[in-house]
């Protein structure tokens, strides 16, 4: 038996794992596979945390170390390397998935491919419950042709708006429809059609309006740009039209006073600044600061310890942003709308979700701040410039390690360098003797990521690590060459853990892989278990 006081976890079989995600305390399942391998099938209820990347993510997922932590890795051992890293973080109630994910399937769980599941199967569960109205792309063009077109709406942020729009559609992410309305919709008899890429911002964003009690006609666009492509109308791409980011929009006595009416239909509580800073302190739970404004009102400034969670986003991908089921989550904005619209379908959605009373201006006044999650001190690194290295692996006397995305790897990378990263260092790297001098390319806009490859690497026994100051870009301003075309296509797929092949291409001219996509949305439904269903609560 293993030495209970070096191991910092307890196994749990997939049968008391199960019972724990249905019970009434606060768990956190993390899937530490890469993303490729998460996104190929997990566990409903399983948030990606990929070990690459695990100190750099926990505090944030998981702000309170006396959480109840489940790890799952693909039966592989890495679990328990990621519960040793946490522990030294100081979590200490920490879970291992026995088996791993190929354990829960064996032991007769399901498996869900895709990411943001619970979100996307609530958006389907949505449409069903309401009975959203939605119009096929062939009926949008036709209305754009007719007497009274519609203002169409493309509810996704706007870096996804820029990729692929419908003609003429605005951007205006979920988060700021029932906020920002009347600014682009002035007249209330306009029809207003909803879409983003596929079907849950659709859906949702329509419904918002609806329940938010617009006298406009509001639909949702089925498919949305994946079903007009499919029917073969025109995509514009680079698209530049989008809501004002004006602090008062047109409307705003009218919007509260729906969104008070919002509150009291679905229950949404308030609360003050006095009980928020209680929950804070109260480490026996886990409570999240969530300012649900835009980005560009996020960095302006905000709450201490307050993530930035854009409403509509954080519907449509909650466990980027929350990692622990039951925690409570505490909402703000700035203007009495947009929080209570978010946590009307969070709590929907199960999570335990309030409205924060005064919104920015009292938790500014009040001093109010969340404690930071654990993390790991940045590890220092020895760097190496590029001329240095470009001689040094001309005499074969350093190995270069690229530990950046895989698909950027193979675009381009330095000649000779090997890709791997944290997870399978081991593998990769077997009978590369200890004392090899090891470079890391990273990848620059993420630091973080080359020092906790450095750490993996010490601790399989590497001396002598260090980083290509610059990366790639220094490389290639030294005047070298970067190995690109079929040298840079040698790393096979099932290499590439890291990156989701899963329909990757729907948006890129596939229609197949695009048909793919909304058939496994469509049917998220038919996976779920009574348990699993009973998950969410409409009102």
């Amino acid at each position: 038996m293993p030495d209970i006081l070096a191991t910092p976890y307890t196994l749990l079989d997939p049968a008391a794992l199960k019972g724990w995600l249905h019970d009434q305390e606060e768990i956190a399942l993390f899937d530490i596979r890469e993303h490729g391998q998460y996104g190929e099938g997990h566990p409903f209820y399983a948030v990606p945390l990929p070990y690459s990347r695990l100190e750099l993510d926990i505090g944030r997922l998981a702000p309170n170390p006396s959480a109840r932590i489940v790890l799952a890795d693909d039966g592989d051992g890495v679990a328990p390397r990621a519960a040793q890293a946490l522990a030294a973080l100081g979590y200490t109630r920490l879970f291992v998935l026995d088996g791993g994910v190929p354990g829960w399937h064996a032991a007769g769980y399901a498996l869900f491919a895709g990411v943001n599941v619970p979100s996307k199967t609530f958006g389907e569960l949505a449409e069903h419950h309401y009975g959203t109205p939605r119009v096929s792309a062939a009926e949008l063009a036709a209305m754009q042709a007719g007497e009274q077109a519609p203002v169409v709406l493309d509810g996704r942020p706007v870096a996804e708006f820029r990729k692929m729009n419908i003609p003429g559609a605005i951007c205006c992410p979920n988060g700021e429809l029932a906020y920002r309305l009347r600014d682009l919709v002035p007249d209330p008899a306009t029809p207003i059609v909803i879409n983003c890429a596929g079907r849950t911002r659709s859906i949702i964003g329509a419904q918002t309006l609806i329940n938010f009690g617009v006298p406009n006609p509001v639909y949702a666009l089925e498919n949305g740009t994946q079903g007009w492509y499919l029917n073969d109308f025109r995509l514009e791409h680079g698209g530049t039209r989008r809501y004002p980011d004006n602090a008062a929009p047109r409307g705003l006595d009218a919007g509260r006073a729906a969104a008070q009416a919002m509150a009291q239909r679905f229950s949404v509580p308030r609360i003050d600044v006095a009980e928020a800073r209680a929950w804070l302190d109260d480490r026996s739970r886990t409570t999240f600061l969530c300012d649900v404004r835009t980005p560009e009102e996020y960095a302006a400034g905000s709450i201490p310890g307050a993530q930035n969670t854009p409403g509509g986003q954080l519907i449509q991908a909650t466990d980027q942003y929350v990692g622990v089921r039951r925690a409570r989550l505490v909402l703000i904005d700035a203007d009495g709308v947009r929080a209570t619209v978010a946590a009307s379908w969070l709590r929907q959605m199960g999570h335990d979700a309030v409205v924060l009373e005064g919104g920015l201006e009292a938790a500014l006044g009040g001093r109010l701040a969340a404690p930071a999650g654990p993390q790991a001190p940045a590890r220092p690194l020895r760097r190496v410039d590029a001329p240095a290295l470009a001689a040094d692996l001309a005499g074969q006397q350093w190995l270069a390690l690229d530990v950046r995305a895989s698909m950027a790897y193979r675009a381009g990378h330095v000649p000779g360098s090997r890709w791997s990263i944290r997870p399978v260092f081991a593998r990769d790297l077997a009978g590369v003797p200890r004392d090899t001098p090891l470079v890391l390319i990273g990848d620059e806009g993420q630091p973080g990521l080359a020092g906790l490859a450095a750490g993996e690497l010490a601790v399989l026994g590497y001396r002598d690590v260090r980083l290509l100051a610059g990366g790639v870009d220094a490389w290639q301003a030294a005047g070298n060459t970067l190995a690109t075309g079929d040298e840079a296509n040698s790393l096979p797929d099932a290499r590439c853990i890291d990156f989701l092949f899963f329909v990757h291409d729907r948006h890129d001219g596939n229609k197949e892989a695009a048909r793919r996509y909304l058939a496994w949305e469509t049917n998220l439904i038919g996976q779920l278990d009574a348990q699993e269903l009973a998950t969410f609560r409409f009102a």
